[in-house]
């Protein structure tokens, strides 16, 4: 494999920067090792594989969070720490076979149960517990092949939660009935009404509809045959199979005032306290770093709400911010 231009350079940076900014500190014990064990790689040899592999555990694993202070310092010191370099980092992973990858897991509640359960299950502002809703896991999601042209595969992708598989459906939630109508609207606006129809977009296995015309129609838009249905002339016809999943609905269609009844502060002050002295120190400081030079005023009423969620979250953004 031919190594991306400046690769030696980029890699030995990224060794420099590791050891400068004492980022192996971070994380659990396996994670800390792991990055000791990255930055002695690096420092004795750029194109150490080993390294490849550890960069590759430590993608799954999970990376340690920047504070805002050390993410500050990383753009200031280090001029690789670019979009790009990432890019060309996860671009040189693959190509070595080291793919990065994801865990994949989902939750399932019970149509029934959705209906009483406390928390409204389509409120994207909360998560379901996993004591209630543990995590199953289905499988992977890894990053194995690198666009060979960027403009056909990357610049002309149109992704859209309309495209389901069979068996699925689309739920009540707010954002996702949004989203059916504006990423598909976004797209026939960027590329075109036939967006579907570009080698990137377009269905692997046959599909069969009655859509013709339009700009940019370059296939064989359907010949010569009808494109109206029914027809008798042996034209597709529609699957059941493929029928929206059916849900039920229940109470009075109305618009109603979200925030009466709606737990906003809970999950917020159970999330709070969770965390490490360290976290909860780097969360506040954070927070209070961004709040600087608004009105105090203003300050006042967000603290406010981080009272709510505890006691110790809204005293330490006040006390940091000297109010």
């Amino acid at each position: 494999m031919a190594w991306p231009p400046a690769w030696k350079e980029i890699r030995q940076a990224r060794a420099d920067y590791y050891y400068r900014l004492g980022l192996r500190s971070f994380g659990s014990g396996d994670i800390r090792q792991s990055f000791l064990a990255l930055n002695q790689a690096y420092a004795l040899d750029p194109h150490n594989l080993e390294a490849d592999r550890l960069l590759a555990q430590l993608a799954q694993i999970g990376s340690p969070d920047f504070s805002d202070s050390v993410y500050s310092r990383l753009v200031e010191e280090d001029a690789e720490h670019r979009e790009d370099d990432a890019q060309l980092w996860v671009r040189a992973l693959i190509e070595r076979g080291d793919f990065p990858k994801w865990r994949l897991s989902v939750q399932i509640m019970p149509e029934a149960e959705a209906e009483t359960y406390h928390i409204h299950p389509f409120d994207l502002t909360k998560v379901w517990p996993h004591k209630d809703y543990p995590l199953m896991e289905v499988g992977v999601m890894e990053l194995n092949r690198n666009p060979q042209n960027y403009f056909n595969e990357v610049e002309q992708a149109a992704y859209s939660p309309v495209n389901i598989v069979p068996g699925m459906g689309y739920s009540p939630d707010k954002v996702l009935q949004a989203r059916l109508i504006s990423y598909p609207d976004a797209h026939r606006y960027r590329l075109g009404v036939n967006y579907e129809t570009i080698p990137v977009n377009r269905p692997i296995c046959p599909v069969h509809n009655y859509n013709r015309d339009g700009l940019m129609r370059v296939d064989e838009n359907g010949g010569d045959s009808p494109n109206y249905e029914p027809n008798s002339v042996g034209g597709p016809v529609q699957d059941p199979r493929y029928r929206e999943t059916p849900y039920k609905v229940s109470g009075d269609v109305n618009r109603y005032d979200h925030r009466i009844g709606n737990d906003d502060y809970t999950q917020a002050g159970d999330r709070f306290r969770l965390m490490t002295p360290a976290e909860k120190k780097a969360l506040i400081g954070n927070l209070a770093g961004h709040m600087k030079g608004i009105p105090e005023y203003i300050a006042k009423l967000q603290i406010e709400h981080f009272t709510k969620a505890d006691p110790a979250y809204g005293r330490g953004v006040a006390d940091a911010l000297g109010l």
